[in-house]
């Protein structure tokens, strides 16, 4: 009897010396894993945004031209002066291609214009930070959309006319070269059957209807008779007077828009807050008129610089384009 006491006793011992160490063990893992976690928390909280060395700025094609390479390239090089990083370009080949570079992180910067802008704020999370405007006058910071022929087509004086005419859009995604034409040939016409679509489509309203790709190249096609008329943003068709492509008593305006928010430079906006200043204060410093005249259409006599805007700025766009599904 005595034997199988001090047996059981023994074995008592040794479980309770078992349990212990396991209890031992489970609390320092635990204290370990405790410090591991804190010690990681310590390092992301001290985890600071990687140094940017180099912005890409895209351009929509109306100034990825190579006839405003000069312009570009001199203010960036102005800007990698003033920032301390270098300064790239990304000069897409349509105004999808700029939204799209911002979005997978290829471009960090686009000259947008404001239809394209507000697609870029949906999908890229793009966040404007200038706009030029006359005389740093917010209520001047806009532009206009012109319907254009040619000064020799005396068949087309007004919106009305346009109808069985060849006609030339710029872009889906260009705010003066299709977003508001086509709004305001739609308000023009007063027709409750014509429809957005039908102005895109062959037949329906215009004889023949294409995209240019560019304002320029609508306005062009328009000088050599490829087609009968075109929209042209006001702003690009004083840059391409300025710049003597062609003769003002060439060209027929027959409809001007009511005024546009003026198209934004925007950046992406998860970049550092830091760098979103700098760039935002540089555009805001800068004041090289030879660029403002050639790069931006600036009309002699005219004094354009850049002031801030946020989204709030661009509200009629964001409205404009959910009402035609753009």
């Amino acid at each position: 009897m005595i034997k199988k006491l001090v047996a059981f006793l023994i074995s008592a011992a040794m479980i309770a010396s078992l349990v212990a160490c396991s209890q031992s063990s489970a609390e320092v893992n635990k204290e370990k894993k405790e410090t591991k976690t804190t010690e990681n928390k310590t390092v992301e909280s001290d985890k600071k945004p990687a140094k940017v060395d180099t912005l890409v700025i895209a351009y929509l094609p109306n100034e990825s031209k190579e006839d405003l390479s000069e312009s570009r390239k001199g203010a960036a090089a102005d800007m990698e002066k003033a920032l301390g990083v270098k300064v790239k370009e990304f000069l897409a080949s349509d105004y999808n291609a700029t939204i799209e570079a911002m979005r997978t992180g290829k471009a960090d910067l686009a000259f947008f214009g404001p239809l394209s802008y507000s697609q870029a704020h949906e999908r890229a999370k793009a966040e404007p930070l200038v706009a030029p405007a006359q005389d740093r006058d917010k209520s001047k910071a806009g532009y206009y959309s012109y319907l254009i022929t040619s000064a020799k087509n005396d068949k087309i004086k007004s919106i009305a006319d346009l109808k069985g005419k060849k006609f030339a859009f710029v872009d889906a995604n260009s705010t003066s070269g299709n977003l508001v034409p086509s709004y305001e040939i739609l308000k023009a016409i007063k027709d409750d059957k014509l429809t957005f679509e039908d102005l895109h489509t062959n037949g329906k309203f215009f004889e023949s209807v294409s995209f240019s790709g560019a304002h320029q190249n609508g306005l062009q096609a328009v000088l050599k008779g490829d087609i009968d008329a075109a929209p042209c943003a006001s702003d690009i068709f004083q840059r391409e007077l300025n710049a003597k492509k062609f003769n003002e008593s060439d060209i027929k305006i027959i409809h001007k828009s009511p005024m546009i928010p003026q198209s934004p430079i925007a950046i992406r906006s998860d970049l550092p807050e830091e760098l979103k200043k700098a760039v935002k204060d540089f555009y805001l410093k800068y004041d090289n008129d030879d660029y403002f005249k050639k790069f931006i259409g600036q009309k002699d006599g005219q004094k354009l610089r850049f002031i801030e805007v946020n989204d709030d700025f661009y509200k009629e766009i964001h409205d404009l384009r959910k009402k035609f599904g753009l």
